[in-house]
């Protein structure tokens, strides 16, 4: 037969339940329905405490943020320096560059500022001169056919450069499915020859001096991945141009030309593959070629001439050029 247990451990066995089910019952006063609102109203605090701080955080975005983006888009060859203010409005110095490793250097004269706001099309996002019409530029005759998308929720950035520009340069981006719009507004402006040697080989051997004029009636470019289509056309305008290389002061006149070709009159489509022709203005030195962007790379073919009594001045530059073929220099790029 077994002992009976001591008197004394009895009410132990009976106590544990009770315990037990005390703490049940606080687990179910913690789960009432004034608990539960409780612990939703902190989640929604924390949720809206983080969107502010992100919200605060994309406001007050410094100026350095568009370092990186630069040097990748220019493959290392525009620097920004001494930047401050904000992502949406600031300024700071530009520095051309051969790239990584490379220890040329020029720096534009002056600060660059600029503005990033949203804007929700073309013409809301180009800036209007003092009588109210955006300004075109004059040294091209070049137009472009009306754009095919010119309304969306988009971002207009304006740039200036007080050394170079007249008017600010203002572009529109437009976010897409699988697509991005770009809009760059008719611009023009003057840029000292000088900075390009700063970017290195050639530009640091030929040590080019002219006044380089950029002119565009407007462009619109489409990007998906990495395939660019556009319509639309720029000069640049290399004027009275002279080098360390010759002594032939100046050398002439040039005219660069980029453009979307239209399939025809009126078309509104854009093209992939846009073109480039050089033709000589005027000058000693006479330069002309044509070329075309495939797949992104470009395939230039062009003649350098010497005027007659100039030859002998200009055979260094035009040495440096290109393969020589008689009197002549025979350009190839791609």
């Amino acid at each position: 037969m077994r002992a009976p247990l001591p008197h004394a451990a009895q009410p132990q066995a009976v106590r544990a339940p009770r315990q037990a089910g005390s703490h049940r019952q606080a687990a179910a006063c913690q789960r009432t329905p004034g608990g539960t609102a409780q612990r939703g109203a902190v989640g929604w605090l924390i949720l809206a405490t983080l969107a502010g701080a992100s919200a605060a955080t994309v406001l007050n975005a410094p100026a350095q943020w568009w370092v990186e983006p630069l040097a990748r888009v220019s493959s290392g060859r525009l620097v920004l320096v001494n930047a401050h203010g904000t992502v949406w409005q600031g300024q700071g110095g530009l520095v051309f560059t051969g790239g990584d490793g490379s220890q040329d250097r020029t720096a534009l004269p002056g600060n660059v500022t600029w503005q990033l706001r949203p804007a929700w099309s073309q013409q809301a996002a180009a800036p209007a001169n003092a009588a109210g019409v955006p300004p075109v530029a004059a040294t091209t005759s070049l137009s472009t056919a009306p754009p095919e998308h010119t309304a969306g929720p988009g971002l207009a950035l304006t740039v200036h450069a007080a050394c170079c520009m007249q008017s600010p340069l203002t572009v529109w981006w437009a976010p897409g499915w699988g697509q991005h719009t770009l809009h760059v507004a008719a611009h023009q402006s003057t840029w000292p020859a000088a900075l390009l040697s700063g970017l290195g080989t050639p530009w640091n051997t030929l040590q080019l001096q002219a006044g380089l004029t950029l002119a565009t009636t407007g462009l619109d470019l489409q990007v998906q991945g990495n395939r660019w289509r556009g319509k639309g056309a720029a000069t640049l305008d290399v004027l009275d141009a002279s080098s360390r290389l010759s002594t032939v002061k100046p050398m002439g006149s040039y005219r660069l030309t980029w453009q979307w070709p239209l399939a025809t009159p009126g078309d509104t489509t854009t093209a992939a593959d846009p073109t480039l022709t050089l033709q000589t203005l005027q000058g000693a030195l006479r330069l002309n070629g044509s070329g075309q962007w495939v797949a992104g790379r470009l395939r230039f073919e062009g003649t350098a001439e010497a005027a007659s009594g100039r030859e002998e001045a200009l055979t260094n530059l035009m040495n440096l050029l290109g393969r020589r073929q008689g009197t002549r220099t025979l350009i190839k790029i791609g």
